[in-house]
Order: C-alpha cells, then sequence, then structure tokens
C-alpha cells in the first residue's frame, strides 16, 4: 500500500483489500519480525558468497559457504531464501554453440555422461 499511495488513495486501498485502518497504522509502525531480520541477514550473506563464486554457484555450495561461516542453517531453508532473493546459479555460454573455430586450441568442450549401472537401476517386485 506504502507504494501505491500515489496512485490511490489509502481509503480506497483499505476497501479494495479489506484492510482496517488500525491494522494498516499499526504494520506502517511496527518494526520486522526477529524472523525478517534474519532473513534479511543471511540473504546478505548469501549474495555476497553467490557474489564471491562468480554467481555460478547453486544453493548447495551457498549452504556449505554458510556453513563454514558457522551459520546454522538447513539446506531447504537455504534454497528458499535464494529464491526470494534471486539468487540462481548463472551458466555462461562463451561459445553460444558456435563450435567451428578458426584455429586450434581456442575452444575446449565436453561431455559428462552418467552410465546407468545394476547398483543404482530400480526393479519392479516379481521380476
Amino acid at each position: 500500500m506504502a507504494e501505491h499511495r500515489g496512485q490511490f488513495s489509502i481509503r480506497a486501498m483499505w476497501r479494495c483489500l479489506r484492510i482496517q485502518p488500525m491494522g494498516f497504522y499499526a504494520w506502517l509502525k511496527a518494526p520486522l519480525s526477529k524472523r525478517a531480520r534474519e532473513d534479511e541477514r543471511q540473504i546478505a550473506l548469501l549474495k555476497e558468497a553467490w557474489v564471491e563464486n562468480g554467481k555460478v554457484c547453486g544453493h548447495r555450495n551457498l549452504h556449505d559457504d554458510l556453513l563454514e561461516q558457522g551459520e546454522s542453517i538447513f539446506l531447504n531453508r537455504v534454497a528458499l531464501l535464494a529464491r526470494l532473493a534471486g539468487i540462481k546459479a548463472q551458466i555462461d555460454n562463451t561459445l553460444d554453440r558456435q563450435f567451428s573455430v578458426a584455429t586450434p586450441d581456442k575452444a575446449w568442450v565436453t561431455e559428462i555422461s552418467y552410465p546407468q549401472t545394476g547398483r543404482f537401476r530400480l526393479s519392479r517386485r516379481g521380476h
């Protein structure tokens, strides 16, 4: 509501959103909850670790970084905070799928294949 004060009257927004004036003004004056302050602090740590790692690491590596810093946080929480902050691994495609080069040793590509083994194969009962 605070963002849209210039576009709409406060009374119209109260009616549209079914908000009581007392609740709105109490919300404006209320400080952030302890959880919200902790979220902001940990999001700042996540962003810092993400930038330091070249913006290419995902939530699992960020979780490891926070644990190394002494933070007590679960993997799922890191994933949630990263998603809320818009943090995700960026893939740098420098070749832009142009695999033909003019001279040797200008571009190297690789592929990772995972062969299926019997050890991890799911089997149906009775077969």
